[in-house]
């Protein structure tokens, strides 16, 4: 009989050895190193552990362990900030983001999934976004954050 603090750890390391995208990998994962676990057992460990989903080289999302895959969504932020926005202005605690048209929810995506720190949420229509900053957060420094993406690479 294995503890939870085994599993646990059979778990963390499984998911830096192997591309497991999902519960059901995992569980398999764990079954063929002996642990006898049903998926809401994994779908429990998985939240207590904090693993989130990074893409792999493949392009496949995989589960990794916190903090892992940070750089990476922050390195996949900017690229969509240099290649989608053309534009970044406040209003109150909005950040607004202009796009050419169609461009606004991949971008929008590309800000929800990269965890930023200081985003709240974001709202996209066709070609603006509103970002909302979290509280303490003054829209401005998020801006300035953001827009400093447009820049890198560039001189």
């Amino acid at each position: 009989m294995h503890t939870k603090r085994e599993r646990h750890g059979a778990i963390l390391r499984l998911v830096r050895e192997r591309a497991l995208s999902t519960q059901s990998e995992v569980a398999a994962a764990l079954h063929s190193e002996g642990y006898d676990v049903v998926q809401t057992t994994v779908s429990r460990d998985i939240a207590e552990l904090g693993l989130a989903k990074v893409r792999a080289p493949s392009g496949r999302l995989v589960y990794a362990p916190p903090g892992t895959g940070d750089a990476d969504r922050l390195r996949a932020l900017a690229t969509a900030v240099r290649r989608y926005a053309l534009g970044f202005e406040t209003a109150g605690s909005i950040v607004i983001v202009t796009t050419p048209p169609g461009y606004a929810s991949p971008l929008a995506q590309a800000l929800d999934e990269s965890g930023h720190p200081h985003v709240a949420g974001t709202i996209a229509g066709e070609n603006t976004i509103f970002i909302a900053a979290k509280d303490g957060v003054p829209a401005s420094r998020l801006r300035d954050e953001l827009s400093h993406h447009l820049v890198e690479g560039t001189a």
